[in-house]
């Protein structure tokens, strides 16, 4: 295994964003190599140009990352494990700027979600940004009271804004699990959970027969979600998370009598917590 210092761990975002945050407390030592997109983080990864890249799965309040598990879906790398970060989402704005002055907001998609009844009351118009720290840079670079972005307070810092109002998030418990992808698994550990793809047929019971196959081989169904096939219109694949130590290769065997595309897609410990 490499020492921190020669790790090199890919992610989306650049300074101050949640990501950014995240994998510098995961790697304090570590080479940290921003990218604009989840995909590009992907890529360096599969291309060998990073050994690990930290992307956002999922969020307490506003759900799955569609972009992150659609990528584990379809691409070949594996999940090592899953890093919980508590996350405060701040309306940031030009100095000077009040509540009032604020028009419209600008932000990830996510964090949009997660504030989304403070958007609602206040009455304020969206634009999507590709990341939280993306965005309070467009607030800088227009330097208009009227636009602000959600980020964090470091994205304030870094960009000369002002927090306008703090911790704006729905739940006061937002949380936001992070994946740590590599090319190869890591040698199994007890008490993991384990992470299963899959797609099933155009039939009637298909996912039932599929969710009774998991049951039979001694796992506990924690987490299921579903999201659309990409080139088949109406057709879904599943997201599940599991704990127990089955016979996993008679498992998907087991599987492959009834889906499509089944694969084990990485293992993690649960309650791993970012601080």
């Amino acid at each position: 295994m490499k020492d921190q210092k020669q790790i090199t761990v890919a992610y989306c975002g650049t300074q101050g964003s949640f990501s950014q945050i995240a994998t510098s407390k995961l790697f304090p030592e570590g080479k940290l190599l921003p990218c604009s997109s989840f995909q590009e983080a992907y890529d360096l990864v599969v291309k060998g140009v990073a050994d690990q890249a930290l992307l956002p799965i999922e969020n307490s309040y506003a759900g799955e990352v569609a972009a992150t598990v659609d990528l584990l879906y379809r691409g070949g790398l594996q999940v090592r494990d899953l890093y919980e970060m508590k996350i405060e989402q701040n309306l940031v704005g030009v100095k000077g700027a009040k509540i009032e002055d604020v028009t419209t907001v600008i932000s990830h998609p996510q964090a949009l979600a997660q504030c989304a009844e403070y958007i609602a009351a206040h009455n304020f118009s969206e634009v999507v940004s590709e990341n939280t720290a993306f965005a309070a840079k467009a607030v800088a670079d227009k330097g208009t009271k009227s636009l602000a972005a959600i980020a964090s307070r470091a994205c304030a810092e870094i960009y000369g804004l002002t927090v306008i109002a703090a911790d704006i998030a729905e739940s006061r418990e937002n949380t936001t699990r992070f994946a740590l992808f590599a090319r190869s698994e890591a040698k199994k550990r007890e008490g993991e959970h384990l992470i299963l793809l899959f797609a099933v047929g155009d039939r009637s019971g298909a996912l039932a027969d599929a969710l009774s196959i998991i049951a039979r081989y001694g796992y506990n169904m924690k987490s299921l979600h579903s999201r659309p096939l990409k080139d088949r219109p109406w057709q879904y694949y599943f997201y599940v998370e599991a704990e127990g130590c089955g016979a996993e290769a008679a498992l998907l065997e087991s599987l492959k009598n009834c889906c499509a595309d089944a694969k084990i897609a990485g293992r993690f410990l649960p309650g791993l917590q970012i601080l």
